[in-house]
């Protein structure tokens, strides 16, 4: 009987011991975590976010609930947005409905190649689902900076970044591959396979994600339908004029179904009647649901096609309109 009381007190100290200090590791977690961000305001160049996390916009901004009780929760979420200071406008609990988040935001980012080189600073802009926007600027403005950080190529000096419910500053490297799944991206150099046929091009991007071959065979025709070029696909790339090209890579990148498209200079190398038939198709695309970015030099199209115009000079926003123009240059 002794031994036995005693083996049962043991377990249950050794429970409620490591309970309570799980519960109080993690909330000294948090609170750090928080007061990091909060100091970041002013932020420094050595500022850097905390390790991977799977958190979408909703919990990112909000503590996690671990306790039970509702009144510990809400004194939690008080604390969060009183004594940290979050900014309103950029507090997405009280900005968005849980099922209305922007698909795009990037919020106070600075991005520093070297000391002496600083590519972003304090960029700020959201995307909301089904958009169409130009990002404009000369060589050198930061624009292709702003291309690798929503394809989590690189990560900010500082400030956050989201793209379709993922924050991308936390994204563990293991899962950038799975969260590329979700973004369709198009080059100004087109990108193709030049040992496979156009046909075997695009199922390059199924078979990567391990699409079956019978959804290959009923998805590939219908892409290349759509951009015409059904009647080419045994075709090499080297046998198709650049308009072709840049139409099987748009196929390519659509094929899987992303929600974001992201064209980089899309029309750069074609010629003005092709570079209108490709704006063409990607409005097309973007009116079937797909949010579509294009990074642009072309200011006759984007004055053109008055569409929203996010422009960039010397790493930060100078110009954010609605059926804007290239006329911040002037």
């Amino acid at each position: 009987d002794s031994e036995e009381y005693e083996y049962e007190e043991d377990e249950e100290y050794e429970d409620d011991s490591e309970e309570y200090e799980y519960e109080v590791d993690e909330e000294y977690e948090d609170d750090s975590e928080e007061y990091e961000y909060d100091e970041s305001d002013e932020y420094d160049d050595e500022y850097e976010l905390g390790e991977d996390s799977d958190n979408d916009y909703i919990s990112a901004y909000r503590p996690t609930k671990r306790r039970s009780s509702e009144k510990s929760y809400e004194e939690a979420y008080k604390k969060y947005n009183d004594k940290k200071h979050i900014k309103k406008e950029f507090d997405i609990l009280s900005d968005y409905p849980e099922n209305d988040l922007p698909i795009i935001e990037m919020y106070r980012v600075f991005m520093k190649y070297q000391e002496e080189v600083e590519a972003l600073k304090n960029v700020n802009f959201r995307v909301e689902k089904g958009e169409f926007v130009f990002i404009v600027g000369k060589s050198g403005s930061g624009k292709s900076t702003i291309m690798k950080l929503l394809l989590r190529d690189i990560r900010p000096t500082s400030g956050r970044v989201y793209v379709n419910g993922r924050e991308l500053t936390r994204l563990h490297r293991r899962k950038i591959a799975k969260f590329r799944r979700s973004i369709g991206v198009v080059f100004q150099d087109f990108k193709l396979l030049k040992d496979r046929n156009v046909y075997e091009n695009v199922a390059f991007a199924m078979r990567v994600v391990e699409k079956s071959p019978r959804e290959i065979r009923r998805t590939v025709p219908e892409m290349l339908n759509m951009v015409g070029l059904l009647d080419k696909k045994n075709a090499m790339p080297d046998e198709l004029s650049g308009g072709e090209q840049q139409r099987v890579a748009l196929a390519r990148a659509l094929v899987n179904k992303p929600a974001i498209l992201l064209a980089d200079e899309p029309t750069g190398n074609l010629d003005p009647k092709t570079a209108w038939e490709i704006m063409e198709l990607l409005e097309e695309i973007n009116k079937q649901g797909t949010t579509v970015i294009v990074v642009t030099h072309n200011v006759e199209i984007v004055d053109a096609m008055k569409k929203r115009v996010i422009a960039i000079k010397s790493g930060k926003v100078v110009s954010d309109e609605q059926k804007g123009g290239y006329s911040y240059e002037d």
